[in-house]
């Protein structure tokens, strides 16, 4: 149960990064950054862009740190969920046995 949690938590935390990154203003000023001129204005005239750069920062590293998280405690659930079994002993396979041959008397014809 915690780790389906922790697991919505990180698709939520990659949605919310993809969206920070589209919003972003590209070097060559395209993309959706430019749709939304007003929010530079709303956080100053550099300061907007700044914001937004420190927010992918830390949500990168929250997304990293998340990934190695969910692997460590996904690999020991998987352990504790499905405990090693012992290997099952080799089991031969049943030898056919031939039935003997007996030997009919022969007998002489008339």
């Amino acid at each position: 149960m915690f780790y389906g949690f922790l697991l919505t938590l990180f698709i939520v935390l990659c949605l919310f990064l993809i969206i920070i990154i589209l919003v972003q203003k590209g070097k060559g000023s395209t993309g959706l950054g430019s749709l939304g001129g007003g929010t530079q204005m709303l956080f100053g005239g550099s300061g907007g862009q700044d914001l937004f750069q420190k927010m992918t920062w830390i949500l990168g590293a929250i997304f990293m740190a998340g990934s190695l998280l969910l692997v460590v405690i996904g690999s020991s659930s998987s352990r504790i969920a499905a405990p090693q079994r012992a290997p099952m002993p080799m089991q031969q396979a049943p030898v056919e046995q031939m039935p003997a041959q007996t030997e009919t008397p022969v007998t002489p014809a008339e």
